[in-house]
């Protein structure tokens, strides 16, 4: 019989549990559970995992992961567009293809922050999930200002935020929906919206040489999500 490595069965249990969550919900994602939708037996659960809430701290951390991935090739400095509207619709653009490719993925982030809510003692979960994607939203911000020599005018921090508050409503309206026009128009709306809180670097403190660069910038994009969350 073929020996797994221990990362391996971790990995296979994340996306196990991530399976069972969006088809049937947390309540319904046992150990048991999980370790079947894996064809693991339950002792191999044990072996890798002390407890169902550690898996699920790990799944958070596989997830967002994940969403960093669909990010990084609009986040390449060999391929940066020139304006930071055209920089964060990249993003939201590769954020939103990975939400299409995997939408299950999604459905059980969502499903898990509810759950977590709403049980006691579990609301920590909701918010190491969110600080999370907040942490991975402020890092694609910084990056798409590096990448387009721009600067924020409002803390990167609540850039961030609105990031996140952004692709989570652009996220569930097309889980329901699966309306692809509504969510892309919605997309470039949030990188309109987005791209009016910066400026380029060299114009930050000249606000007459700052607004037509600004307004070229703007037409040449198209209008905004990421992260994740998301950046789930």
């Amino acid at each position: 019989m073929t020996r797994i490595p221990p990362a391996d069965r971790r990995a296979a249990l994340v996306q196990a549990a991530l399976r069972v969550i969006a088809r049937d919900g947390v309540a319904a994602a046992t150990t048991r559970r999980i370790a079947g939708e894996a064809g693991m037996p339950l002792a191999s659960f044990h072996y890798v995992f002390e407890s169902r809430d550690e898996l699920m701290a790990e799944l958070v951390n596989a997830v967002v992961s994940s969403e960093q991935t669909d990010l990084e090739p609009a986040l390449d400095a060999s391929r940066a567009p020139l304006g930071i509207r055209a920089a964060i619709r990249s993003g939201l653009q590769h954020y939103f293809d990975g939400v299409r490719a995997d939408p299950d993925r999604e459905k059980a982030m969502f499903e898990l922050t509810q759950w977590a809510l709403r049980e006691p003692g579990f609301a920590p979960l909701a918010g190491r999930q969110y600080d999370r994607y907040y942490e991975l939203a402020e890092r694609a911000a910084r990056d798409a200002a590096d990448l387009t020599g721009s600067t924020w005018n409002r803390p990167v921090a609540e850039v961030a935020r609105l990031l996140v508050t952004l692709t989570d409503g652009v996220t569930i309206a097309w889980l329901v929906t699966r309306d692809d026009a509504a969510a892309e128009r919605a997309l470039d709306f949030a990188a309109d919206a987005l791209a009016a809180l910066a400026a380029p670097v060299d114009s930050a403190d000249d606000t007459d040489s700052a607004a037509p660069t600004d307004s070229a910038d703007h037409t040449a994009g198209s209008l905004l999500p990421n992260p994740n969350a998301g950046a789930r």
